[in-house]
């Protein structure tokens, strides 16, 4: 792998689907898993073979389509976990296990009542145990976090000696600051022998609204994978959203670090997971919220008129959105009027527009968002209407 290049692996489908309500059936979650391996997606986690027929089902049927990408399957550290995943996951061209253990001294007390030693070995063998089915295997220290640097080091260093090839430090609980999470990578990075064997991965929550940032922040630090879902889905507060660690590195070329992300797929399949899980994409999510490209303050209509760059960093087209939308609201000034009129066929004089201009402020008054219909109505009941073709 290019010592640049961040994978992509995306966990809609086992993190995502972990949102109350949001199941997936088999056939649903094919559809997507074809569209995540088009979008040019490293990984895809495909499920928890062992929590379900259904789910060991989906991960089977999943491995058998998937062209490009990695099949992933999440177990516990625990055999018969690894041994169910390793079966759902035979006809896969490119399997992974992904196996682990919390690491922190919460989850080792209260969760395991364990030990620190203890979990080590346990570490250790669930991934000697995963290697027995496949190369690839990724260890998850859950907490990471919030485990301490030193014990987190020396468990990196015990997995990689059994044969990880990934080594997934999540911030399961969404505590850390930017600044908190990349030191840690960092350190991992010189501090754990063999680390140049593995690749370190960032699984970020949002709790304190800080995925994104966190994982960017890791591969700043010297992380090479991001696991993120479709719309930032997930987990209590979600996880990574998927499109916005990609077009950041994508619209900061000078991290020189990228992705392999087909990025004008990003709204549509956001759209078909949105649709699929019947569960609601806020407005203004970022890259793909329904108004992520809309604009209805008049200095900002102005300058998207002008230059669209003046106030948009991503051209909607980058992203499959066709175009930006100039929303006319009581707030729109008339270069915003004259431009939506244009469009249905009328050109207004300077005269005409500003006449026309203070009945359309007095009908905005009264809607939300003033629509085609409206502006044909505002204009044709207009006192200095004859003249104006349409």
């Amino acid at each position: 792998m290019s010592n640049n290049n961040v994978q992509i692996f995306d966990t809609t489908l086992r993190d995502g689907e972990q949102v109350p309500g949001c199941k997936l059936n088999t056939e649903q979650k094919l559809i997507i898993a074809e569209q995540l391996d088009y979008l040019g997606v490293d990984v895809i986690e495909a499920g928890f073979p062992v929590s379900s027929p259904g789910d060991f089902k989906s991960v089977e049927a999943i491995s058998k389509i998937v062209k490009n990408a990695t099949v992933c399957g999440l177990t516990r550290a625990v055999e018969n976990d690894i041994k169910v995943a390793a079966e759902a996951l035979k006809y896969a061209k490119r399997p992974r296990i992904h196996t682990g253990i919390g690491t922190s001294d919460s989850h080792i007390k209260f969760k395991f009542n364990s030990n620190r030693e203890d979990i080590i070995e346990r570490a250790v063998k669930a991934v000697s145990y995963a290697k027995s089915f496949v190369e690839d295997v990724e260890f998850y220290a859950e907490d990471a976090g919030r485990t301490d640097n030193d014990y987190l080091a020396r468990v990196c260093e015990a997995v990689i000696k059994a044969g990880a090839t990934v080594l997934n430090i999540p911030d399961t609980t969404g505590y850390c600051l930017p600044s908190e999470y990349g030191a840690k990578i960092k350190y991992l990075k010189e501090n754990v022998k063999g680390i140049d064997k593995a690749i370190i991965s960032c699984h970020c929550h949002n709790d304190l609204g800080l995925a994104t940032a966190n994982s960017i922040e890791g591969v700043i630090n010297g992380a090479r994978q991001i696991e993120c879902t479709i719309n930032g889905i997930g987990e209590r507060a979600g996880n990574t959203a998927l499109e916005e660690v990609v077009m950041i590195l994508k619209q900061h070329p000078y991290l020189n670090l990228d992705t392999r992300i087909k990025t004008e797929m990003l709204y549509g399949l956001s759209q078909l997971v949105s649709d699929s899980m019947g569960i609601y994409t806020q407005p203004n999510k970022a890259i793909v919220g329904a108004n992520a490209f809309a604009h209805s303050s008049g200095i900002h209509q102005d300058g998207v008129i002008k230059q669209r760059e003046t106030y948009e960093i991503i051209d909607p087209k980058d992203v499959g959105v066709t175009e930006s939308a100039i929303v006319l609201t009581a707030r729109s000034g008339r270069a915003a009027l004259a431009y939506r009129a244009k469009n249905l066929g009328y050109e207004l004089t300077k005269l005409q527009l500003d006449e026309i201009y203070i009945s359309f402020l007095d009908f905005a008054d009264t809607k939300k968002q003033v629509n085609d219909d409206d502006v044909h109505q505002i204009i044709e009941n207009s006192k200095i209407y004859n003249g104006i073709s349409s």
